[in-house]
């Protein structure tokens, strides 16, 4: 739910007594000539690493088990010197959900390889200093091969630490803010791990956003109630209606709603995902109807007619792939909206609106896979004017990092098939194939630093 003045005064209660109490405790530990860390996980109330105040408790570093390549960003994000991961599988004889890891029909290094996965993805944008496993390490004993591929997962993590000392790693110059009620408080996050929020649009985006060449911001309504969105070409809202991913109540404010309408019209992109911008006592449900050619009938339209259509899907086949969640009662609200893929049972499943010099996308839901993933970096290349950009992999199952300080060009296979790709890289054309979720390093010698 979108939080309440009592709430967010609750929460500034707590944080305050945490940080005053915490303080007190790494005091201690310091006057010992011992370093402070935070586990950011299982019990993290009045923590907020992403609060302004996170830095009065004086912690080293900070600690986080990971299954996700958002959980990665999100330790990442945080204003501390040291960011540490957990990596799983846990040491163990069984994972959370009961299977067998380090004993009888287990297989951890199946597992560890499908979790560096998720990881290394994230890795490729953003550093972190350190990572680790937790657990019994006696239980490895019987298991060479895990030993074996930690050694080379350690060896990669090295390698990218080295490259994102030099430099960062170049990005696309469009811009992106997703936009919900707590911003930058909830960045990359919604609550917990990913098998506990799967249920909702905004973890799989978060996910998918992870590990793409673009610079993300996580904004509140007050951000957009300022008008001052000129720095993004594409705002995400991805919720259910009442919800603070959504936005609620906060969509009943005129200024909300023309200023993010007035920045669609001068060329922004706005994504919306589920019920976006959903709430009631208004002629449309969806307050951006205008902006995105859609809208939800709630039961005020039960006896109007609905725009016929065809589907326009553009020569792509990732939208052939994709299934959309069907909502029945989303309808078209021009008939110039386009209907790119549906849903089972003809119900539109994505669509387009052209809005004045900017446009709105319309998506039932969006899943996390390989192929969502590059129909979400696709809209984003085509909002920015950016779709012969470099670094761009021509495999959906490929993603890639250039640090061009580094002169180093990061390839990886997301898939456990056999995968080859090209990539244009300073305007040379590289060929590679990779095997089922291997590293490729490519030295781009002599061409670092032109590219601004």
């Amino acid at each position: 739910m979108p939080p309440t003045k009592a709430k967010k005064d609750w929460m500034e209660f707590i944080n305050d007594f945490v940080i005053s109490f915490g303080k007190k405790l790494i005091d201690i530990v310091h006057e010992y000539g011992k370093k402070a860390y935070v586990f950011y996980d299982d019990s993290w109330v009045g923590i907020e690493p992403y609060n302004d105040r996170f830095y009065e408790f004086g912690f080293d570093g900070i600690i986080k088990c990971v299954f996700s390549g958002y959980e990665a960003r999100l330790c990442a994000g945080v204003d501390t010197e040291v960011h540490e991961l957990r990596l799983h599988p846990y040491l163990f004889p069984v994972g959370l959900g009961g299977a067998p890891t380090f004993t009888e029909g287990g297989n951890p290094t199946r597992d560890a390889m499908q979790y560096w996965r998720n990881v290394r993805r994230a890795l490729l944008r953003e550093p972190i200093q350190r990572i680790g496993l937790g657990g019994y390490l006696h239980l490895t004993e019987n298991y060479p091969d895990f030993c074996d591929y930690i050694e080379k997962v350690a060896d990669e993590f090295r390698m990218l630490k080295s490259f994102h000392e030099k430099g960062k790693p170049w990005t696309l110059k469009t811009k992106v803010a997703v936009l919900h009620c707590w911003g930058k408080l909830r960045s990359w996050t919604l609550s917990g791990h990913f098998h506990e929020t799967y249920m909702h649009n905004l973890i799989h985006i978060n996910e998918a956003l992870s590990g793409l060449p673009v610079d993300v911001d996580f904004i509140d309504f007050e951000t957009a109630r300022s008008g001052d969105l000129s720095r993004y070409k594409v705002i995400i809202n991805a919720g259910k209606a009442g919800d603070a991913w959504s936005g609620g109540d906060n969509w009943k404010d005129v200024k909300v709603v023309e200023a993010i309408t007035k920045w669609v019209y001068e060329g922004g992109c706005f994504i919306g995902i589920g019920e976006p911008s959903a709430t009631s006592g208004y002629d449309t449900f969806f307050r951006l109807a205008q902006v995105l050619g859609v809208d939800e009938d709630n039961g005020a339209r039960v006896c109007h007619g609905k725009w016929e259509y065809e589907v326009k899907a553009p020569q792509n086949h990732i939208l052939d792939i994709l299934e959309w969640p069907v909502m029945e009662h989303i309808y078209l609200t021009d008939k110039k909206t386009e209907v790119l893929a549906e849903a089972a049972g003809g119900y539109p499943g994505i669509t387009r609106y052209q809005f004045g010099k900017g446009s709105g996308i319309y998506m039932t839901g969006f899943a996390f896979s390989e192929e969502s993933t590059r129909l979400l970096l696709q809209l984003i290349l085509e909002a920015g004017r950016e779709e012969q950009a470099e670094c761009i992999t021509d495999n959906l199952h490929v993603e890639c990092a250039y640090y061009p300080d580094a002169q180093k060009l990061v390839v990886i296979n997301n898939s456990e098939e056999k995968q080859t790709t090209k990539i244009v890289c300073e305007g040379a054309v590289w060929s590679m194939q990779l095997e089922g979720y291997e590293t490729r390093l490519q030295n781009i010698c002599g061409m670092g630093n032109k590219r601004q």
